[in-house]
């Protein structure tokens, strides 16, 4: 195969011609394991002891300090082999192998469990470049060709020596690794954004749904209402069940099924078809606009509300449609209910002391729920907490171009394909 002018084939692809090809060795000053056997008897909870990086820390150009642990100062002394400094690569070495991150000033001095420990030489190599490397889909390739066991997969520190790497001039390495960073810092704002608005949103159910919170115009007492009195459940009825072969991949009636769920709502493009004797054989679990839908078997509780219909649509055996009897309540807001801690507690004590991995309609009976008296004001909370889902799916799809833009750009810049310097 022909290689463009400017460039070369390699052990690691296509490169440019000014990039070189190495071994992790020849990179290194220090390639070694963090400590291996058990540390727990030296476990500390006191903040004098020293910060012990472990696996779950780590994650794909960053940490993760939940859960983490300290050790005494004495165990740190016994075991220096793996005392950490600032722009150290750590590498997941058993089970989700190759996952990199890289040792900032803030943890310099800690120690670690397991991990594998790459010191480069800093005069000829940016750590970040080589994170982010490791972390890309050709890195990923790499470790697979050097993994280890069959159950649970391993990276022998041997093989990690002997990984061929393209490594640019320094200059090119250190633009390559701001310019994939500074997309990591607003991934990372992105997800610190979604973690606050969710929490958000969870004090809003708590307080809207409750009345603890009142909408401004809006007075009088709420009402209890039982779930079953003022409700109609239809499911498809077991000997009107599906084969897979009645699954099609295309047609004009969708099968909605529990496995469609996402975030609420249905995921239309993942669902299957049917035929229309299918759809017409039971009206009662023809969806409508404004239905609510919940899992009935195996993972129950899941639920979704269908705001528009694209094309017409029926159930499977594993899902409940749900609809107020005589306008009782609005069904957004009684969607909701069921997202909300109310509903998640009922399921709890329903499966007290058992593996219930099936829901009836005599289950609901005793479930009931707070509404405001009148429509208005239900619709009303079920305006605002639409409205926060909106922009939560609205932060969440920038999210998911950012992470594709992510990825696009390690493809060009970690390959050369796109030039910095």
């Amino acid at each position: 195969m022909s290689v463009k002018p400017g460039y070369k084939q390699t052990e690691v692809g296509v490169i440019p011609e000014e990039w070189e090809v190495r071994t992790l060795d020849s990179l290194t000053t220090l390639l070694t394991n963090g400590f291996v056997g058990t540390a727990t008897t030296a476990y500390v909870d006191n903040d004098d002891g020293v910060l012990y990086i472990q696996g779950y820390n780590v994650q794909e150009n960053a940490f993760n300090f939940h859960g983490i642990k300290r050790v005494s100062k004495a165990f740190h002394a016994r075991n220096k082999k793996s005392c950490l400094q600032a722009g150290d690569l750590l590498t997941i070495q058993t089970g989700d192998i190759g996952v990199t991150t890289v040792v900032p000033p803030a943890l310099a001095g800690a120690n670690c469990h397991a991990l594998l420990i790459s010191r480069l030489r800093k005069q000829e190599s940016e750590p970040g470049y080589y994170c982010q490397y490791f972390n890309s889909e050709r890195g990923r390739i790499a470790f697979k060709e050097i993994e280890t066991g069959t159950t649970m997969k391993h990276l022998n520190g041997g093989d990690m020596k002997r990984l061929f790497l393209p490594s640019p001039p320094i200059e090119e390495q250190r633009a390559i690794a701001t310019a994939l960073s500074d997309v990591d810092a607003l991934l990372s704002g992105l997800d610190s954004l979604i973690a606050k608005k969710r929490d958000l949103k969870q004090a809003a159910l708590q307080q809207l749904l409750t009345g603890q919170t009142r909408l401004p115009g809006f007075q009088g007492e709420w009402a209890r209402l039982n779930m079953a009195e003022n409700s109609t459940l239809k499911a498809r009825i077991g000997w009107q069940g599906l084969t897979t072969a009645e699954y099609l991949k295309a047609g004009e009636y969708y099968l909605v099924t529990g496995t469609d769920f996402c975030g609420g709502r249905i995921s239309w493009s993942n669902c299957c078809y049917v035929a229309v004797q299918r759809y017409t054989q039971d009206r009662n679990i023809q969806l409508q606009s404004h239905d609510i839908l919940l899992t009935k078997d195996g993972t129950i509780g899941k639920v979704a509300f269908i705001d528009v219909l694209p094309i017409p649509a029926t159930l499977n055996s594993g899902v409940f449609v749900i609809r107020p009897k005589d306008q009782a309540y609005d069904p957004r807001y009684f969607f909701y209910v069921l997202t909300s801690r109310t509903f998640d507690e009922f399921l709890t004590r329903l499966q007290a002391g058992s593996t219930i991995t099936h829901l009836y309609q005599k289950d609901f009976v005793n479930f009931s729920f707070l509404a405001p008296a009148t429509l208005p004001e239900q619709t009303a909370i079920a305006e605002v907490l639409t409205s926060m889902d909106e922009e939560l799916a609205a932060l969440e799809q920038r999210q998911e171009k950012t992470r594709a833009l992510k990825q696009a750009m390690m493809q060009e810049l970690l390959t050369g394909r796109t030039r910095l310097v």
